[in-house]
């Protein structure tokens, strides 16, 4: 599986060192939308965002998702999540919404 360019939300490091953090979202098969939000720099990994209709500007993503994963990396500390389900219920107050997962100093694959 080949592996896009990441889109940076700030200009690129000087070294070729991955960003060290990485932000998972799950979806569980029903429409949501994300909003993730750090005090360091934020990369999409992996595929195209236009065609996942993700937006990734200054230090903040946002995008929708039903099925698979989507991945960041970041520099710095998680600073926001918000997720909402179709019917604009937040998390935790619905199941539906997508699961999160965040691990801090994790090596690039």
């Amino acid at each position: 599986m080949a592996r896009d360019a990441p889109v940076r939300s700030q200009p690129v490091q000087t070294t070729d060192e991955p960003l060290p953090n990485l932000v998972t979202i799950v979806g569980r098969g029903v429409p949501s939308t994300f909003e993730i939000a750090v005090d360091g720099e934020l990369e999409m990994v992996g595929d195209d965002p236009v065609a996942q209709a993700t937006v990734v500007s200054n230090r903040v993503a946002e995008g929708a998702i039903d099925v698979g994963v989507q991945r960041f990396r970041f520099s710095g500390e998680m600073a926001n999540v918000r997720l909402v389900d179709w019917n604009g219920v937040p998390a935790p107050d619905s199941p539906s919404t997508p699961t999160v997962h965040v691990d801090y100093n994790v090596p690039d694959r």
